[in-house]
């Protein structure tokens, strides 16, 4: 792993840029694994999503939908831990201050690029945002308000990269108050859907909000401790005491996630909402039981807490791990959520004839295929910026 990008980027006397084939050989892998998304999106808009993907009419979101809400979460959460530092003014949040702001913007852009192939008429998508407007739908709202946080975001990254911080600050505060509403608005998205039990409820945007911060605290642990390797830089005490901080948080975040899990989890088997109780039990023994217990408790919680505190947020290579496993977790947090939510059938509680007490979903190859595109393109810019940018140098190294 400590080669493994090891590409040499410039110092801060203004050096060109050189990198390694490595370095090289990653950013083009990423760069085919993106094309081949974007060609298995641009097949199933062609053909047709009955023909490619494994939604239907029971289960109309699929694996985009929690690879859009994934990526999304991560922005907002990257935003939030970015403000810490230069809008809220705690130092030890500065230095990842840049790059966390970088990619904030990276993650929604591909976040987009997903839900761009979710919708089977995208191109109606910002035509319609404008001329439909729909002040009660929270979809619309969703995407004006996550528009509205790119554009802040840009300008904050640009403010950030002319040393205009009074303006960063300024356009910062403005995308994290827009990010941090579209981010509740998208937990209201689910929430306030009365059909589906397991979603319906006060709590999903604050939720929302939380699992936000853990996320953005996990990646900018992930992706600072891989650009120190791509960078061929070694890490300063000023950056190991920011990610430190962060760490720490990262490790609060978690506990109160699971204190959200926990109880939710009790609320649904007990005395909920006779919907919650079939979706729960699939999460709890279920057929999802393994992506419950191993991905969003096991990798997604409680091992990145236990190696924070292990190290007490010191060992940045014990810090990756807990990064990395954190990731994964997260991802099947918001797999398990999109999917589960629209298993249990409206008439789950009438005992129709050969009616299914649960509805299945799988992803087929083309929902992979644009979701690997995601997580690729999304690789890409990270590997570019980080040459482009200079390594988002915001201290000595």
């Amino acid at each position: 792993m400590n080669n493994l990008l090891a590409g040499v980027l410039p110092q801060e006397g203004g050096l060109q840029a050189t990198t390694s084939w490595k370095y090289t050989a990653a950013l083009f892998a990423m760069g085919i694994l993106t094309l081949l998304g974007v060609a298995a999106g641009v097949h199933s808009l062609v053909i047709g999503h009955e023909h490619t993907f494994g939604v239907t009419r029971e289960v109309p979101w699929g694996m985009l939908i929690a690879a859009y809400v994934f990526f999304v979460v991560t922005s907002t959460g990257l935003c939030i831990v970015s403000s810490i530092g230069h809008v809220f003014g705690f130092e030890n949040f500065n230095p990842i201050a840049k790059r966390a702001v970088f990619l904030s913007i990276a993650t929604i852009v591909a976040g987009f690029l997903v839900i761009a192939f979710e919708i089977e008429n995208s191109w109606r998508m910002p035509v319609n945002n404008v001329i439909g407007t729909n002040l009660a739908s929270n979809i619309w709202w969703m995407g004006t308000l996550y528009g509205a946080y790119l554009f802040f975001m840009m300008i904050e990254f640009v403010m950030l990269q002319k040393d205009q911080h009074k303006m960063a600050m300024s356009f910062g505060l403005a995308g994290l108050l827009t990010g941090v509403v579209a981010h509740s608005n998208l937990g209201a998205v689910f929430g306030l859907l009365n059909a589906r039990e397991f979603w319906h409820g006060p709590y999903m945007p604050i939720y929302f909000i939380v699992s936000a911060a853990m996320s953005g605290c996990v990646a900018i642990i992930f992706f600072s401790y891989l650009a120190y390797k791509a960078n061929g830089w070694k890490m300063s005490d000023k950056m190991k005491h920011s990610l430190e901080s962060v760490a720490k948080l990262a490790a609060l975040m978690m506990a109160i996630i699971l204190f959200f899990t926990s109880w939710k989890m009790i609320a649904g088997i007990t005395d909920g909402p006779p919907g919650k109780y079939p979706a729960m039990m699939a999460l709890l023994s279920g057929p999802y039981a393994i992506n419950f217990w191993v991905g969003e408790i096991a990798l997604g919680m409680v091992l990145p807490f236990i190696l924070i505190l292990a190290v007490r947020g010191k060992n940045m290579p014990v810090l990756f791990v807990a990064s990395l496993a954190g990731m994964i977790g997260i991802f099947f947090m918001r797999y398990d959520l999109v999917i589960v939510g629209q298993l249990v059938p409206h008439y789950h509680g009438l005992g129709l004839v050969d009616y299914p007490s649960l509805f299945t979903y799988s992803p087929t190859l083309h929902e992979w295929l644009v979701t690997i595109g995601g997580f690729a393109f999304c690789g890409f810019l990270f590997l570019a910026g980080e040459q482009l940018f200079r390594g988002h140098v915001a201290e000595d190294h």
